[in-house]
Formats: C-alpha cells, sequence, structure tokens
C-alpha cells in the first residue's frame, strides 16, 4: 500500500509514526511535510490546500490511500477531490468539514438538535456585537465564525477586552474572512477535556481523553497558542461522564450531522466543558487535535491503518480501538516569541535515542542540517505508568534538545496531576 498524508505539522508526524507500524504500507508520502518528518516518510513539495496537486500526485504515485489531516484542506473539500478520482480518504467530505469551517453552523447545529453548548448569539456587523456588549454578561467569549489557525478565540475578562476583540476580529480582519461573522456566547467555567473520537457517520469509538495547555505562558497566563502542551488521559473525565458524553452529546451529533445531510467520517473532535451543569461543547474540530494527537496515538495499542479504513468503508463496528492503560505528556517546544514575533533558522539537534518520541512541526532542512522553521517547532512525548512519569520523563527528554531561541512551559500536566492527587 502506499499512502499519502496531507499536511506538515506535528500531528501529521505522529500520524505518519503510527502508519508505519503497518506491515502493509510501503511508502507514504508526506504533502508537504517538514523537514524533521523526512526519516520517517517521503515529503513532496506540495501545499495542504493545492487541491489540484494534491491530487494530480496521487493520481501519477499510483496512491492507495489518503489521511487528510489539516483542518484547511477538509474545509475546501480535499476529500472529494481524492474520492473524485477513486481515491478512498480518512477524513471527513467539505459539507461534514463544515462542522469546524463555521462556528455559526456548529452553533445553530447543537442549538437545532439540543445539544448542551454554552448560550450564543451572531453578528455580521460589528456595530450590532458591540451594541450587545455594552450591557453583555462579563466575561464572555468572541469567535470568529470561520478557521483561524487555533487562535480566533478571545475570552474577554472585560468589556474593554470584549470591544477590542470584536473590532479586531471585524473591523481590523484579524483572521481576514474568517472574521466576518462571529459568535458572541456564554462564558463557561469547569475543566477542559479534549475527546477525539473515530466515526464512519453511525458508530462512535472514542479515542483516550487529554488536557490542553494553550495559553503561551505557565498558569495559563499570556496569548492563546495552537497550544503549548497535552496529557492523556484527562483526569477529570470519569467514566461516568464519557457515558453521559456519549449519550448527551457524541451520538446526538452524528446523528444530526445525517439528518443534514451531512455523514461525518474520519476524526470527530469534541472540546468539552464539565460545568455544574453538566458537560457541554465549547467546540468541534473536523480532524485530529494538535498537540492532542501527540498522546494520544502514542497509547494507541490497535492498528492505525486497520481502524482509518474501517472508517472509510462503514465497519468500524467491527474494528477494535484500544488505548494503553498508562499516562502520556507532550511538551510543545516553541520558538521564543511565539504567538508573536519569533526568530528562525537555528540548528535543532535531537539525540537519535529519543527521536522516536519526537514530533516535528516547525522546521526544515538546510546544509544537511535541521532547522527551526516555525512558531511550534516540535512536541515531545513520554508515556508512562502514572502520570506523574509521564510528565517528568517530557521534560527530561526536553532538556536533551537543543536549538537556540527554544521557548517552552514549565507547567504541563501540573493542574492535572493536581486533580489526580485530589482524588
Amino acid at each position: 500500500m502506499r499512502v499519502i498524508v496531507v499536511g506538515g505539522g506535528g500531528r501529521e508526524h505522529a500520524i505518519i509514526k503510527k502508519l508505519k507500524e503497518n506491515k502493509s504500507i510501503e511508502e507514504i508520502f508526506a504533502l508537504p511535510g517538514n523537514g524533521g518528518m523526512a526519516k520517517d516518510a517521503t515529503c513532496v513539495n506540495i501545499g495542504a490546500k493545492d487541491l489540484d496537486g494534491i491530487v494530480k500526485f496521487a493520481k501519477e504515485n499510483a496512491i492507495d490511500y489518503a489521511v487528510v489531516a489539516p483542518d484547511d484542506p477538509l474545509v475546501l473539500g480535499c476529500v472529494d477531490a481524492l474520492n473524485d478520482a477513486g481515491i478512498p480518504c480518512f477524513g471527513p467530505t467539505k459539507a461534514a468539514a463544515i462542522i469546524e469551517g463555521s462556528k455559526v453552523f456548529s452553533k445553530n447545529l447543537m442549538k437545532k438538535y439540543g445539544i448542551p453548548t454554552a448560550e450564543y448569539e451572531v453578528f455580521s456587523k460589528a456595530e450590532d456585537a458591540l451594541k450587545y456588549l455594552a450591557d453583555a454578561p462579563i466575561p464572555t467569549v468572541i469567535k470568529a465564525d470561520g478557521l483561524a489557525l487555533g487562535k480566533g478565540v478571545v475570552i474577554a475578562l472585560t468589556r474593554e477586552e470584549a470591544f477590542d476583540a470584536v473590532k479586531s476580529i471585524m473591523e481590523d480582519k484579524k483572521f481576514g474572512d474568517s472574521g466576518n461573522n462571529i459568535v458572541i456566547e456564554e462564558f463557561l467555567e469547569g475543566p477542559e477535556v479534549s475527546v477525539l473520537a473515530f466515526t464512519d457517520g453511525n458508530v462512535v469509538k472514542p479515542m483516550v481523553s487529554s488536557m490542553d495547555h494553550k495559553r503561551a505562558l505557565d498558569f495559563d497566563k499570556g496569548l492563546n497558542t495552537g497550544g503549548m502542551g497535552t496529557i492523556a488521559p484527562n483526569p477529570y473525565y470519569t467514566e461516568d461522564i464519557a457515558d453521559e458524553c456519549m449519550k448527551t452529546i457524541f451520538l446526538p451529533t452524528i446523528e444530526a450531522m445525517k439528518k443534514e445531510d451531512r455523514e461525518f467520517k474520519g476524526c470527530l473532535y469534541f472540546g468539552l466543558m464539565l460545568t455544574k451543569n453538566g458537560p457541554k461543547v465549547i467546540e468541534y474540530n473536523c480532524r485530529f487535535g494538535d498537540p492532542e494527537t501527540q498522546v494520544v496515538l502514542p497509547l494507541l495499542e490497535s492498528d492505525l491503518f486497520e481502524i482509518m479504513q474501517s472508517v472509510t468503508n462503514g465497519t468500524l463496528d467491527k474494528c477494535e480501538v484500544k488505548f494503553a492503560d498508562k499516562s502520556a505528556c507532550c511538551v510543545i517546544m516553541a520558538s521564543k516569541g511565539y504567538p508573536e514575533k519569533y526568530e528562525n533558522g537555528f540548528e535543532i539537534v535531537i539525540p537519535e535515542e529519543i527521536s522516536d518520541s519526537v514530533y516535528v512541526a516547525g522546521a526544515k532542512l538546510g546544509d544537511g542540517k535541521l532547522l527551526s522553521a516555525g512558531g511550534r517547532v516540535l512536541g515531545v512525548t513520554a508515556i508512562a505508568p502514572s502520570l506523574k512519569d509521564a510528565i517528568d520523563g517530557a521534560y527530561k527528554k526536553v532538556s536533551l534538545i537543543k536549538f537556540d531561541n527554544a521557548f517552552y512551559r514549565k507547567d504541563i500536566g501540573q493542574k492535572a496531576l493536581k486533580a489526580t492527587e485530589d482524588k
């Protein structure tokens, strides 16, 4: 089997490393991939949003299967284009990917089908949003409707911050057309949980839960980022809560999408808040989360490629999805200054003995050296019987990796660790 993985970040690197465990796969191509993936896949300089280029490459290279991982190509219809060319894919169609591509769509879907989420209002004009915010409860949450690299959400703790967010998104077009419409929603409180789930449109098989760390600085300070680290499983996500989520959120979402003639097949990401009134949906993603994937997939004991094929073929009910009874921690090493201004081009040195557990996101090859080439440069994961040992293991590996301008949070997993100790 010859497989392509569309994308070029740490998530895709984690997917590729897991796919390599299947012996039927002869070669994996990463489109575009990055310099740090070169040992695990053949990188091809075709952008993830170049749908014509992706299809052309797949046809010319007798590709048997495609995994479309990032949000942009999914929302643009990459799976549809590949399917039209006769290439089976893992990932939702354009019609289904709207669940992430438009927050207005997803909020209206939840309202229509009674799926628990925060109260909200939708605005297409900045003046109307500002007028509403003059009397709205504070804190509040403001979201750009479209894709914004995971940064289109502002938690406004003051009215002034709320006004500034609306002006930045709608008037200054910080996220381009993604900010043509915005959602202003109720501020929810409680532990956050990320749950990725395999689904073939009928059956839902959740992966192990995780906890993301979005803020750039220790103790959840600083700007929102694409994620500075993760742990799994999330100690707040108990079996009882998992059962409740399956009944009130997971299955109802899949059924709702089917009723809307938007059957979802692939990985559906549920961003949840465990409120005093029960679990509620903060957001949906139409793909594997990043960096959640870097802790979830290393714990997967079943064959990822077989699971993906069962999702494509609609036979997920017959496929085992099993995870190790262990803990995992991933620490993101970023460029100093991320998510704002930062410098790139520094040599990265990764000791060979830990390279299997390093997922490279932003790097390129130059003069035979691996050089930093992004805000989030790489993720370092450790697995252990206990969460504490996984955290300690991840930071020990981090200490062995060298590149100038490196920056990382020092407290990944501490909130979860405290929760386990308080039980």
